[in-house]
């Protein structure tokens, strides 16, 4: 399996990992304002953009596993939706390997069950399994719609997405099928308050998918986490509200690159 990962910019490394369906082309403009200052590593998942995919990978364990070697050590990674969820599984895997973390539209637990509300109900996930098998490219248009649902800027973003959704060639239809076995089983609550290293938890106020009240368990469960609860928002801040989501990501980088440095210094010393 070959994993594609655009590098641009210059300075401590900045991973993003994209949400399910989609590609590292998506992030929008404003990384441009991070070039200056960091190398980003934009990572097409297995099976979506130009990565292939490998019928082996069947759990979140074993993508974790394929993703790692594209993850420089001592790296933040930025995690939406699907790619937050795996985030924090490679944090849990390699305690030593991240610097911090950014989840965006994360939640430990995608589905809901008798002790967790904040999910969607597992039919949705159900009816979108059963669509997949029949059209499954209408299957994604119809979960980017409900990616935006409840946005402030909704048919833009929509718009924007659906323009960009292509741009690196369509996903695999096993990769989606897959990806959607892991969002109805995956549970890393248990998991989660072992992960001790800086954290920002990024939420959409009005996302359906991954309500605010998972981003409010996750933030409460992480040691060294931060909550920005963005107003407005779905489940995609970063395209419907850049300029809002660069506000709280900047300040975070910064915090932990001028603290990466404290710390080499100290060790000169």
């Amino acid at each position: 399996m070959t994993l594609h990962v655009e590098q641009r910019g210059s300075g401590p490394d900045l991973v993003l990992l994209h949400g399910w369906a989609l590609h590292g082309g998506l992030w929008g403009n404003w990384l441009d304002a991070l070039e200056d200052s960091y190398r980003l590593h934009l990572v097409d998942l297995p099976g979506h953009g130009r990565s292939d995919w490998s019928p082996e990978l069947r759990s979140l364990e074993q993508l974790a596993a394929a993703v790692r070697p594209g993850i420089p050590t001592g790296a933040v990674v930025l995690g939406w939706s699907l790619g937050g969820l795996l985030a924090l599984e490679i944090a849990d895997r390699w305690p030593q390997a991240l610097r911090a973390l950014v989840l965006v539209a994360t939640t430990p637990r995608f589905v809901q069950a008798e002790d967790w509300e904040p999910g969607v109900p597992p039919q949705v996930l159900l009816d979108f399994a059963r669509s997949l098998q029949t059209d499954h490219a209408r299957t994604v248009q119809n979960f980017l719609a409900l990616q935006t649902r409840g946005d402030e800027q909704a048919a833009a973003t929509l718009r924007l997405m659906r323009r960009q959704l292509e741009s690196h060639g369509p996903p695999d239809p096993r990769a989606l099928a897959t990806g959607l076995e892991i969002l109805g089983s995956a549970d890393l609550r248990s998991r989660i308050g072992a992960i001790a290293i800086p954290a920002l938890v990024a939420a959409g106020e009005n996302d359906r998918l991954t309500p605010p009240g998972a981003a409010r368990a996750l933030a409460s469960a992480l040691p060294q986490a931060r909550l920005a609860l963005m107003p407005g928002c779905a489940h995609a801040p970063f395209l419907s509200h850049p300029d809002d989501f660069l506000a709280e990501l900047r300040p975070f980088l910064d915090r932990c690159t001028a603290s990466a440095a404290q710390g080499r210094q100290g060790n000169a010393a």
